[in-house]
């Protein structure tokens, strides 16, 4: 399709248009209008969520910043509390902020605010398939079977540290290769941690320089950034602008890359299917498909469809979360040499010169503290990804309708003042009791609750400390020469998820 010639098109048939047309859309505006704020003037009635007031057509656009919506609604939620109304357009959102309502919400109501909120952008993603973007049976038997598997192939467990290992000595290469001198970790960081979920999904590690491997990792990457834009936030709330935004077309020609990569690598792995011997996760998908059909079993959810959006899906959020919260690790210890010192003289009087495992953990309490404080103030998925009620349900006194959107702000959990004792500095003694022991925090909510909770968790817990602990034991992290500590800049850049500036670093052999 031509967006050029549509936007003609469209443009000629406005001013073809008869006055009598344009009186009739005058009239129907002003009869939205009209309805729109009768029904946000019911609000107090009906004992919904409060909230500000909004605009015509407009809701609350007004009175947030759709670069960091995230801090407009924290914000709010001091003005309107923990449970509180928003309006997008005419699109109505509650707001769940803080731990306490967040966890309320998500654990112990988890069937009520279970749902996905399926927005535009996600069903253009899915069309409704795979795991992250479905609800209903789709949704169950896709998460059900991606736990089994994942849990199968070792998530966790003993193999997949063995994988993890193996992958932190060649990212070990790839630091030692800029013997010292600045550059920008990101991409090496980004091949290793995908390298991980690749491995099991499609049975196989990539090479660093294989250029369809480093294709398929930026897109993921590029395509995290533009979904939280402020133009397909728009779009969500006005899908007649799909047209009229690059953006848009620049996601949905990586949504096509995407495709058509995944379709290759399984015809590769069709070709070669052997039920009784499991490479894979396409593999144990296949398999399961095939057994179903000679057993004439109906299953719907086994088709071509929810496998390659399942491991579009998992794969996007095995490499990209992951390696973007070991990149803030890496930032964050540069920026504070003095807590680095701690960690690495830690790590030489527990561990020395061996490889850390999985097992140190334990006896490696500052180095834990560090990671999860990396992941705490990072906050990489601010704003979670939007919820949606299951049914009618009356939460904290207010009555919230089946189908309503919700925002668990994750924010407002990471960064709660009735949690964290200073809640926007990097303090890794929010993780440490006064004898120096690790300590879990139920604040600590990285990877949200309840149902929709990231299924990998497990996975990505032990990819962060693995390869974390690998790095600080063989370098030393410094800022680039001629610059210091304190200009390395910490504020995010603002996309789905939130990333570092591209920042370099030095990353000095201590061997």
């Amino acid at each position: 399709m031509n967006k050029n010639s549509d936007c003609s098109i469209m443009l000629d048939d406005l001013f073809q248009s008869s006055t009598s047309s344009l009186l009739l859309v005058a009239v129907l505006v002003l009869l939205v209008l009209h309805v729109f704020y009768f029904r946000i003037g019911a609000q107090d009635q009906e004992k919904e969520p409060p909230g500000p007031k909004p605009f015509p057509l407009l809701g609350n656009l007004l009175q947030v910043d759709l670069k960091r919506l995230d801090r407009s609604l924290f914000d709010l939620s001091k003005e309107y509390g923990p449970v509180f109304t928003v309006y997008f357009g005419l699109k109505k959102v509650v707001v769940l902020a803080g731990y306490r309502t967040v966890k309320q919400a998500l654990v112990n109501h988890a069937e009520e605010f279970g749902d996905r909120e399926v927005t535009p952008i996600f069903y253009d993603f899915n069309k409704g398939n795979g795991i992250i973007f479905s609800n209903g049976e789709t949704w169950k038997e896709m998460r059900r079977f991606a736990l089994t598997t994942l849990r199968d192939f070792g998530m966790g467990k003993r193999i997949s540290e063995t994988r993890i290992i193996e992958e932190c000595r060649y990212l070990m290469e790839e630091f030692e290769q800029y013997e010292g001198k600045a550059f920008n970790p990101r991409k090496e960081i980004s091949y290793a941690t995908s390298n991980i979920i690749a491995a099991i999904m499609f049975g196989k590690r990539f090479e660093y320089k294989d250029p369809d491997f480093q294709d398929m990792v930026e897109r993921d990457h590029k395509s995290i950034i533009l979904t939280g834009s402020a133009s397909i936030l728009l779009y969500n709330m006005f899908p007649w602008l799909r047209p009229f935004l690059k953006n848009w077309w620049d996601l949905m020609k990586n949504v096509e890359h995407n495709i058509k990569d995944t379709k290759s690598i399984l015809t590769d792995l069709k070709e070669t299917l052997n039920p009784e011997m499991c490479r894979c996760f396409i593999d144990a998908f296949l398999t399961r498909k095939l057994n179903l059909e000679e057993s004439k079993i109906e299953n719907s959810q086994y088709h071509d469809e929810n496998l390659i959006y399942s491991v579009i899906n998992l794969f996007a959020a095995g490499s990209d979360t992951t390696g973007t919260s070991l990149q803030w690790c890496l930032l964050f210890i540069t920026k504070y040499p003095h807590i680095q010192d701690q960690v690495q003289e830690e790590l030489s009087r527990v561990v020395g010169s061996r490889q850390v495992q999985v097992d140190d953990r334990k006896d490696l309490p500052y180095t834990d503290a560090v990671i999860h404080e990396s992941q705490r103030l990072a906050n990489i998925v601010p704003m979670s990804i939007p919820h949606k009620t299951s049914r009618d349900t009356i939460f904290q006194g207010y009555s919230i309708k089946e189908g309503t959107t919700v925002f668990p702000l994750l924010t407002s959990v990471l960064y709660d003042e009735s949690e964290w004792e200073s809640p926007r500095t990097f303090n890794p003694s929010h993780f440490l009791d006064e004898g120096g022991k690790f300590i879990r925090r139920d604040a600590f909510m990285p990877f949200s609750a309840g149902r929709r909770a990231c299924l990998g968790e497990s996975l990505a817990r032990m990819e962060l400390f693995l390869f974390f602990s690998f790095l600080l034991q063989r370098f030393r992290f410094t800022p680039p020469p001629g610059v210091t500590e304190d200009e390395l800049d910490i504020t995010p850049v603002v996309g789905f998820t939130l990333n570092p500036q591209p920042f370099d670093l030095c990353a000095v052999s201590r061997q």
